[in-house]
């Protein structure tokens, strides 16, 4: 039914606790999955214990860089999977910055080629922490000062955040997880939202971005801020999990199906777009 599982972040709540037995248990339950789909992952804030050891030591994902970054293809698909954390667990290396920021500029222009992105125009990342949230729970994503976008400005040299080489690259869906919660954005850059159309998803002028972090967890659902900014679409606290479908060239589905509401699909979007990469955004 499925050609991959992505999992943003945050495993079995959390791996190292009972001296990593929690750990060993999770893994042995996703086994008759992660066995047979390919079971893709990012590292989240709570795999940060002994410098995410457990999380690099438990994962073996492609490249050579301890599963915390790294890229793919699928089908019509380049699938970019980030490290947001090094954006925060600054005691582990701030060069894990520049490194991880000099790789994805690298790994997009060649997805940009011609010749690549004619074969795979989908460009979609997948990173823990989001850009962009309205839930009631101080993140940087809530007070819209989001590390990840805008990088770091209190380091020396400053270190550049995501958002600019997303939208320069021309990403067209981004991935996110963190809050306890779903929520669909309209088409943002730079705080504002950038309708093509009166069907917003029909050729974007700016990346898609969805947070899918309500998977389950001990600490249970977020709450929201009753007054979300114009760039939140549509927000569920409902426990569930998203899919994603790339069609074909123009054409990528997504919906939310709620575990609450016994699979329900509480959300769904068509991304169209007959264009891709920067120039699509004019």
């Amino acid at each position: 039914m499925y050609d991959v599982i992505l999992h943003i972040g945050d495993f079995a709540y959390d791996m190292h606790e009972d001296n990593a037995r929690i750990g060993d248990e999770f893994m042995r339950q996703i086994q008759s999955i992660a066995a047979y789909v390919p079971y893709m992952t990012c590292p989240g804030n709570h795999e940060s214990t002994y410098n995410f050891s457990n999380y690099r030591n438990r994962f073996s994902m492609p490249g050579q860089t301890e599963s915390l970054w790294y890229s793919w293809n699928l089908g019509s698909a380049h699938i970019i999977s980030l490290s947001t954390e090094v954006y925060f667990y600054l005691e582990y290396g701030l060069e894990l910055v520049f490194k991880q920021y000099e790789w994805l500029k690298k790994d997009l222009e060649e997805a940009n080629k011609p010749e690549n992105r004619a074969v795979r125009p989908w460009i979609i990342t997948m990173g823990h922490r989001p850009m962009y949230c309205s839930d009631d729970d101080q993140d940087d994503c809530t007070t819209f000062d989001s590390l990840v976008r805008l990088g770091l400005n209190f380091t020396k040299p400053p270190a550049p955040g995501l958002e600019d080489l997303f939208y320069h690259q021309g990403v067209d869906v981004a991935l996110w997880a963190h809050e306890h919660t779903y929520e669909r954005l309209w088409p943002v850059y730079g705080d504002k939202v950038y309708n093509g159309s009166k069907e917003p998803y029909v050729n974007p002028k700016a990346p898609v971005h969805i947070i899918t972090g309500s998977a389950g967890c001990r600490e249970k659902t977020d709450l929201f801020n009753p007054n979300p900014k114009e760039w939140s679409a549509l927000r569920s606290t409902d426990y569930g999990y998203t899919r994603m479908q790339v069609v074909n060239a123009t054409h990528l589905y997504l919906e939310q199906v709620s575990d609450d509401q016994y699979g329900k699909v509480i959300d769904s979007i068509w991304v169209v777009k007959e264009k891709h990469g920067f120039s699509s955004w004019f």
